[in-house]
C-alpha cells in the first residue's frame, strides 16, 4: 500500500499499485477479441471489475497504455510514408495518407470496444472521484486522443461504424465531459474536437453483422451538447 496525493481536490487517496497491476493482467487475459461473448456484454463486466478507486486508476492506465501504443504505431507509419504526425491532431495526417494508414486501435493488448468502453464508461460515471486518484490532464488528453483516432478511422481508414464502436466514441465525449466538469480550470478543447463541432454530419450505424443500418448518430451534435454545456 502507498499513499498518493493526486488530483485537483489535493485529498489523499489510498492506492495498491501491485492490485492494481493485477487488475490490468486479469482483465488483459479475461477479455477481449479472444473471447467468444459480445463486446457489449464484456464491456459491461470489465466496468464492474473497475467500480472500485483502484479501477478508477486502472481504467485511466488502460487508456493511457492504448493511447501511447497507438501513437507509437501512427508515428511509425507516418514515418515510413515521410509525412509529419500530430499526437494532439491525426486528421491532417488521415486526411493526406488515409489509404495507407493502419488504424491502430484493434490488435493492442486492450480492446476498443471492451477495455476502453469500460474504462471511458466508468470514468464517465465517477468524474469527481476520477480527478481525485489521477491527474486529470494527461487522462483528459488521452480521452480526446483515443476519440480522435476512432471517428478519424471512421472518415478515412474504412473502419465500420457499428453499435460497439457508436458506443466506445459516445463513452469517451461523456468521459471528456465529466473530466473536464470536475476540473477547476480544464484546458482548451483540441482542434478535432472543434472541427467535429462545426459539422452537423451523422453517420449510419450497423448491426453487429455489418449488414444492417439500425440507427444513426452525429458525432458534432453530441459534443456540442456535452462538451459546450
Amino acid at each position: 500500500m502507498r499513499w498518493l496525493r493526486m488530483g485537483q481536490a489535493r485529498r489523499q487517496v489510498q492506492q495498491d499499485s501491485g492490485q492494481q497491476h493485477a487488475m490490468l493482467s486479469d482483465l488483459r487475459q479475461r477479455f477481449g477479441a479472444h473471447v467468444r461473448v459480445p463486446f457489449g456484454d464484456q464491456a459491461g463486466s470489465v466496468a464492474q471489475e473497475l467500480a472500485s478507486d483502484d479501477g478508477l486508476a486502472v481504467a485511466a492506465a488502460i487508456l493511457r497504455e492504448v493511447a501511447d501504443t497507438a501513437w507509437t504505431e501512427m508515428y511509425a507509419q507516418a514515418t515510413a510514408l515521410r509525412v509529419p504526425a500530430d499526437r494532439m491532431n491525426y486528421r491532417p495526417l488521415w486526411q493526406h495518407s488515409g489509404t495507407h494508414l493502419r488504424w491502430p486501435l484493434f490488435g493492442l493488448g486492450f480492446h476498443p470496444y471492451v477495455h476502453v468502453t469500460a474504462a471511458a464508461h466508468v470514468i464517465g460515471a465517477q468524474g469527481r472521484q476520477t480527478v481525485r486518484v489521477t491527474d486529470p490532464d494527461p487522462l483528459l488528453d488521452h480521452l480526446f486522443e483515443i476519440l480522435d483516432l476512432t471517428l478519424d478511422g471512421w472518415e478515412f481508414g474504412r473502419v465500420r461504424v457499428d453499435a460497439d464502436a457508436a458506443t466506445l466514441a459516445s463513452r469517451l465525449i461523456t468521459a471528456a465531459r465529466e473530466v473536464r466538469a470536475a476540473m477547476s480550470n480544464p484546458p482548451p478543447l483540441p482542434g478535432p474536437v472543434r472541427e467535429w463541432m462545426r459539422r452537423n454530419q451523422s453517420v449510419h450505424v450497423l448491426d453487429p453483422s455489418g449488414t444492417q443500418v439500425v440507427g444513426g448518430w452525429n458525432p458534432g451534435r453530441e459534443m456540442r451538447e456535452s462538451l459546450l454545456a
